[in-house]
């Protein structure tokens, strides 16, 4: 048989135990809708509120200014599976408890009904949020949906947004967690240097104040110490000295200018001088042409004078001028400089306060740029954002009656698989026919259809009866064994008592009757036969087969008999010897199967069962062959195994199996026949119809 064809049996076996066991399965797939629906009907309603995130991969910083922490670079799917499970780790699930203060929530205590919340530890209430919440990733996107589950629709949709807060955050912090406490420390230290510089240059303008000192503009020296020239007094020197200096140079220009004559270009006094020079000209004219007497002549000499006059004494005030302001500028000068060196000393200590304020403001200044750089980087960059709030559900998800009805019905249907299962792997018997071929390694020469006939020897005689056709066609199957035909001399047997080997060899005997044959059946269970009861119209007296053992001179002839309404010749056991075993191994047995096999056409012995007994070995080392009957569904496959591997070391010939009492199983598998007789005793016994 091919490995296809035994697949196709195997399944068909399951479909035949699921129909044998039907009402079981229907009893299973019951119990399971009820259980179902009473759990639907018990449990308490469950609420669902979803928030969504969008989980990004992280970008570079779209700044100029880096953060404290460089990013560390994976690629997406494994960024994306870490952001998963961080989602459901204790570390945020520890941030929720804390951040709702959920174990002094009141509406989440009673949601959950947690009665003694104090007794109720950090871990077990991480476990009821952790049981509770579901994270769903959105297929081929970054999105990602938190769920919360409860009996409050209230409480699941607060949960799950903190739930989606808590996350965002702690990413916030552990992107830029260093730049967060490195922002914190800064805020603080510039709080205090501003404190710090805002005293310092109190100090600075309460000094200058006390001691007059104003600051005109402000010169460096080395590392910015302040000067004198700094102050009001210094600047007053500086210009008094510039001044001094400048109407020194007026004065001598002036003197230089009376001496000489010589005026610059831009002086006043050039112009009455250009007027002098031109009179003097004209009046050097007049004289040579009109005379010194001449009234023109006399008016331009006087006009000339006149011009002179007026030079001289316009040198004259200017030089006096010149001198008198350079005077009072020396003056104002000397003035200035004791004022200054007054101020010597209080310089000093103006320097050192104003060289604390620039040191100060340096700092508070320096903390500042780095404060706003720390804080540029790290604005709107975190990579996880809150795309839809969780909104209260208005209706619960659960228990859903017909999701818990599905899944009663599948498990009832997943149980009643495995009864099957388990039914057809625990099953030892022969229930398949074809477990003969496919188990035993022996053709099946024969199905026995079950009676439940009073007298089952009738229905095989009678023409039309199922069970005669059945074992018509065994013997028809008999002599196709060899080319002569059936083997002449056979025996049946069967693994335990009640398997119906007696019937069947009373059945054979009919049938090869029938064909003309001369049949001789010999009863060799000489420790409890069968055939008696089976022919119950048979009667005799004499010592049968144990006479014939125990006492060689005993011809077979006289220990044959015949019934008149069978054709077949039998010799019964007898009496019960005590030695069995060993009369049936003795060479007398061989002698009288020999005889019976020159004086008739088919020899057929029923012998003892296998058992635990060596009867039936003994008689197989006799006849040609064994005809070895099963009993549908009842003798466990592995002791059958054992029985004919006894049989087939003793060097014994079997030539196949008669399955017996095959009943609607059998008719399962295409091998009933309508009828039924159940009979299967133990050795030994008898009931009323039963044979072995």
């Amino acid at each position: 048989m091919d490995e296809d064809a035994g697949f196709h049996l195997d399944l068909e076996r399951y479909w035949i135990e699921l129909r044998d066991l039907k009402f079981w399965v229907a009893g299973i797939v019951i119990v399971g809708l009820l259980a179902g629906l009473t759990l639907t009907l018990l449990s308490t309603p469950l609420f669902r509120a979803n928030a969504r995130i969008e989980v990004s991969q992280i970008t570079d910083n779209v700044t100029d200014l880096n953060p404290l922490e460089g990013e560390s670079r994976v690629s997406e799917l494994q960024y994306l599976n870490t952001q998963y499970e961080l989602l459901e780790s204790r570390f945020i699930v520890e941030r929720v408890v804390q951040s709702g203060n959920l174990m002094r929530d009141e509406e989440f205590v009673e949601a959950f009904g947690l009665e003694d919340v104090d007794d109720l530890s950090r871990q077990e209430l991480q476990d009821l949020l952790l049981d509770n919440v579901t994270i769903s990733p959105i297929t081929q996107s970054s999105l990602v949906d938190i769920g919360f589950s409860s009996p409050s629709p209230r409480v699941s949709s607060n949960v799950a947004n903190l739930w989606a807060k808590e996350f965002i955050a702690a990413n916030y912090e552990k992107r830029f967690g260093a730049n967060i406490e490195a922002r914190d420390y800064l805020r603080a230290q510039i709080d205090e240097l501003r404190e710090k510089l805002s005293v310092s240059e109190k100090e600075l303008v309460g000094y200058a104040n006390a001691n007059e000192i104003l600051v005109i503009e402000s010169v460096t020296k080395g590392e910015g110490s302040e000067t004198a020239a700094q102050t009001l007094v210094g600047s007053d020197l500086a210009a008094l000295n510039t001044a001094l200096a400048q109407a020194v140079a007026d004065r001598i220009a002036a003197q230089a200018a009376l001496v000489s004559g010589a005026f610059s270009s831009d002086d006043p006094r050039s112009q009455l001088r250009s007027a002098l020079l031109s009179g003097e000209a004209e009046l050097a004219s007049l004289r040579r042409t009109l005379g010194p007497e001449h009234p023109q002549y006399l008016e331009k000499q006087r006009e000339v004078a006149s011009l002179r006059s007026s030079l001289s004494g316009e040198a004259q005030s200017t030089l006096r001028g010149a001198m008198l302001r350079e005077k009072e500028l020396r003056a104002q000068l000397d003035q200035a400089k004791a004022r200054f060196l007054g101020q010597q000393d209080q310089s000093i200590q103006y320097g050192i306060l104003k060289r604390e304020v620039d040191t100060n403001r340096a700092l508070y200044e320096a903390l500042l740029q780095r404060y706003k750089e720390l804080e540029a980087a790290g604005a709107g960059q975190n990579n996880i954002k809150l795309i839809d709030t969780a909104f209260v559900p208005d209706k619960p998800y659960a228990p859903s009656l017909v999701r818990n009805m599905l899944v009663a019905l599948v498990a009832a249907l997943v149980l009643s698989a495995a009864l099957v299962y388990l039914r057809v792997v625990l099953s030892q018997t022969l229930r398949d026919p074809q477990d003969v071929q496919r188990r035993l390694g022996m053709p099946v020469l024969g199905l026995i259809p079950a009676s439940k006939s009073e007298n089952v020897v009738d229905d095989i005689e009678a023409s039309a009866s199922e069970i005669g056709e059945a074992y018509k066609s065994v013997r028809t199957n008999l002599t196709l064994l060899t080319p002569q035909g059936a083997p002449k001399a056979l025996m049946i047997t069967s693994t335990v008592p009640g398997e119906g080997k007696s019937l069947s060899a009373a059945a054979l005997a009919i049938s090869f009757s029938k064909l003309g044959k001369k049949t001789l059946l010999i009863d060799a269970d000489l420790r409890n036969s069968r055939l008696k009861s089976t022919l119950k119209a048979f009667d005799y007296e004499g010592g049968g087969l144990a006479a014939l053992l125990t006492n060689p001179a005993t011809p077979l002839a006289s220990q044959v008999y015949r019934q008149g309404d069978y054709d077949f010749d039998l010799i019964p056991i007898g009496h019960n010897p005590p030695n069995p075993v060993e009369l049936l191994a003795s060479s007398r047995f061989r002698e009288l199967i020999e005889e019976a096999r020159a004086n008739y056409d088919q020899v057929l012995i029923d012998s003892a069962p296998m058992l635990s007994l060596a009867d039936a070995i003994e008689v197989a080392q006799a006849v040609d062959g064994v005809i070895y009957a099963i009993e549908s569904d009842q003798v466990k496959i592995r002791v059958i195994e054992t029985s004919l591997d006894r049989l087939r070391r003793a060097g014994a010939q079997v030539y196949g199996a008669l399955v017996t009492k095959v009943d609607k199983h059998g008719a399962a598998y295409g091998y009933g026949y309508g009828y039924g007789y159940g009979y299967g005793y133990g050795y030994g016994s008898k009931q009323s119809g039963g044979t072995d």
